[in-house]
């Protein structure tokens, strides 16, 4: 390929990067649209060729049908997981709200005042109000349920617009699974004949590491809310199955989710058992539950996210970490869930169009090794 060309290709692709710039910040919200849609089709892919394989009266399904079954299929799960958490956490957060914060001072009241003896030490002084007092001006305003009245209200208020958005979802990722191409060709219309074989390449390797990745995703959230479920429930632990879940719900946000997982486990221990001495039953219940996420991100960061997310998008371990910081950097949490999804795309576009450079050869070589 000479000079002339490989300038015309930059040219190529960076007028298409504006193009994509312009029509992405422009409708946005469409595209997001069409994007939510498509990883959704993406995850539903297994579900729907299950569906595909049954048999009614010696006949399949038809792809409608199968796509509709599939849809019905995420709505019940995501049911079900309302049905679990929120009653779960309404109730916890009464129990707080009613909570006789004069008992608790008084059963906190000696390791609070060695705290603050040994914060003296150092000239830091702890907030000259009562230690009841700080119970509830830390814990009641949160739990009150005038409050969650007010957030139930929230939602409600907004629950025009979750419609239309998970209505738009649905009926897009309808079609997505009902034709797998669809959104292929959706893409394809949009690029220059001479690319098309080289974008088509692209979109297929995409969607095939995608599908690993978030089948890899499934099986670690799944792996990580057993383990949490067997060691709390060994231990004696109240709610163990509901603390799991959370606990692996919010596994999602990579590094810092264990962290939000092990304080909502922490809560609802606390909120579960006000009855019981804090020195004799609580206190050591609660260091059961912290050591139990320890224990579990521990394996989890060591041993189940390198391993599944390196098979699964074909990058090195330290590359996937050094990527959810990017992603934390930019964006915050949503940048560290779509980090690994974002950058397994560029890698992907890079190996098709930019194989040329050194870096790109590196970073790419164990897609082109497993046929990617």
């Amino acid at each position: 390929m000479t000079i002339a060309q490989n300038w015309s290709r930059y040219i190529i692709i960076g007028l298409t990067a504006l193009v994509v710039g312009f029509l992405v910040y422009n409708f946005s919200t469409i595209i997001s649209y069409v994007v939510a849609a498509w990883i959704v089709s993406l995850i539903g892919q297994p579900i729907y060729a299950r569906f595909r394989l049954i048999r009614i009266m010696k006949r399949h399904p038809g792809p409608a049908v199968c796509a509709a079954l599939t849809l019905i299929f995420f709505f019940l799960v995501f049911g079900g997981v309302i049905a679990l958490f929120v009653p779960s956490i309404l109730k916890q957060a009464t129990n707080l709200a009613s909570v006789d914060y004069r008992a608790i001072a008084t059963a906190l009241e000696e390791p609070y005042d060695k705290i603050g003896h040994w914060l003296l030490t150092y000239d830091i002084k702890l907030p000259e109000d009562s230690l009841e007092k700080l119970l509830k001006n830390s814990l009641k305003g949160w739990f009150d349920p005038s409050q969650i009245g007010s957030f139930i209200a929230s939602i409600v208020g907004a629950i025009g617009n979750i419609i239309v958005n998970v209505a738009a979802v649905t009926f897009i990722t309808f079609f997505f699974l009902q034709e797998r191409k669809l959104f292929v060709n959706f893409v394809i219309a949009l690029i220059p004949d001479q690319y098309e074989q080289a974008s088509r390449e692209t979109i297929k390797d995409t969607v095939a590491l995608l599908t690993r990745y978030f089948g890899g995703l499934v099986v670690q959230l799944s792996l990580f809310a057993v383990g949490l479920w067997l060691m709390l429930t060994i231990l004696g632990v109240k709610n163990a199955l509901l603390i799991a879940l959370f606990g692996a719900l919010m596994n999602v946000i990579p590094y810092l989710g264990p962290i939000i997982g092990a304080g909502f486990g922490i809560f609802i221990t606390i909120s579960s058992n006000l009855d019981i001495d804090f020195y004799t039953q609580l206190g050591p219940m609660l260091i059961k539950v912290f050591l139990v996420f320890q224990v579990m991100q521990i394996i989890d960061n060591n041993f189940l996210q390198p391993y599944i997310f390196s098979r699964s998008v074909l990058a090195h371990p330290l590359e996937i970490f050094l990527v959810i910081l990017i992603g934390a950097q930019i964006d915050g949490i949503i940048g560290m869930i779509l980090a690994i999804p974002v950058y397994t795309i560029i890698r992907v576009i890079a190996k098709e169009f930019l194989n040329q450079f050194k870096i790109v050869k590196q970073l790419t070589g164990r897609m082109e090794e497993e046929g990617y």
